[in-house]
């Protein structure tokens, strides 16, 4: 039983990062896979509350990179919230708490 649940969840973690990375809704992703927009949205809701406080993955864009000659946004670091699909830029010497009090206030409004 174990088994199908693991399997299950790895198969939707993929569904829901495929789904995420696609830039497509929820909507159109599920219509083209022949899935139901709810399943999809229930096993997101699981995994962000499973996730709620631990480590997310981080993604490096290459076709976002810059070179030396091209002009840039400082030493900033991008941070994209899966959910409304806002970014936040922190610059260096940001202050920590004022960070996590910025990303739970966003990621509440979800």
């Amino acid at each position: 039983m174990r088994e199908r649940r693991a399997e299950a969840e790895l198969r939707w973690r993929g569904l829901v990062s495929e789904q995420v990375e696609s830039g497509k809704s929820v909507s159109a992703f599920c219509r083209e896979r022949g899935l139901r927009a709810s399943q999809l949205f229930s096993w997101k809701k699981r995994f962000r509350e499973a996730g709620a406080g631990r480590f997310v993955e981080v993604a490096v864009n290459r076709a976002l990179e810059t070179t030396a000659a091209e002009p840039t946004r400082g030493s900033a670091i991008e941070v994209r919230l899966h959910s409304g699909g806002r970014s936040l830029f922190v610059e260096p010497g940001f202050n920590p708490n004022h960070l996590r009090a910025l990303l739970a206030v966003l990621e509440s409004e979800a």
